[in-house]
């Protein structure tokens, strides 16, 4: 007798293949597996979680300077796709213990804030914090990627509280400028979302020289903002 769970993998691999619409992946997701669509809600819970942690510190920093340090907070949940085709990437077999062994960043939480100064207070109260703990970051402020691209990137893993357990999850953190998120946006859109397959090296130049104009204004934002302190 055939094994379900593998003709349901096998399944999905075909719709991958096939490209078949999203809300197909997500049914055949459904079908497939409870303890996924189980997995999927912890990690809404550890975005809830850590997002509830940043809204506490934003309070707590307006009193103490009568400004906010965070301008906007943004959430999302890794789609079904982007889960299985990361899977497939790197070989690991589809199963709720793979995603959580070998996926960092279904669980997301965007930080915009409106001074670079104000990224790494954020994050030093964050560390401190007994119930986070660090398993990567990236500082690509100080260290932008080649292509101009800055925010600073961490991994956590925070507990989430159920009715009758204690789960650690893995939440991955961005937090960015509003310049810095202004520019990631539109890169994002340029390069990615329209599928553009033109991208020259001249746009490619063009992006760059963009970026560094951004970082410029944020450099400018935080001298004004240190001197009027």
């Amino acid at each position: 007798m055939e094994d379900p769970g593998q003709k349901a993998l096998a399944t999905l691999r075909n719709a991958v293949a096939e490209r078949i619409t999203r809300g197909k992946i997500v049914d055949k997701l459904a079908e497939f597996s409870y303890p996924y669509r189980e997995l999927m809600t912890f990690y809404r819970c550890a975005i809830m979680e850590v997002e509830t942690k940043f809204r506490v510190l934003n309070e707590e920093f307006t009193l103490g300077d009568d400004c906010n340090p965070i301008a906007t907070i943004k959430t999302r949940l890794k789609s079904p796709e982007s889960i299985l085709e990361k899977l497939q990437r790197r070989g690991a077999p589809f199963s709720v213990e793979s995603i959580e062994e070998n996926i960092n960043d279904i669980a997301g939480v965007r930080v915009i804030c409106s001074f670079q100064s104000d990224i790494y207070m954020l994050v030093d109260a964050l560390l401190r914090q007994d119930d986070v703990t660090l398993l990567e970051m990236k500082d690509y402020i100080k260290n932008p990627k080649p292509n101009g691209y800055r925010s600073l990137h961490l991994i956590i893993s925070t507990p989430i509280f159920l009715h009758n357990e204690k789960r650690q999850m893995k939440v991955e953190v961005q937090l960015r400028t509003l310049a810095m998120d202004m520019w990631a946006s539109l890169e994002h859109q340029i390069r990615y979302k329209k599928e553009n397959e033109s991208i020259t090296e001249s746009i490619d130049d063009q992006l760059l020289a963009c970026a560094e104009l951004s970082a410029e204004v944020d450099r400018r934002m935080q001298r004004v903002h240190d001197e009027t302190m």
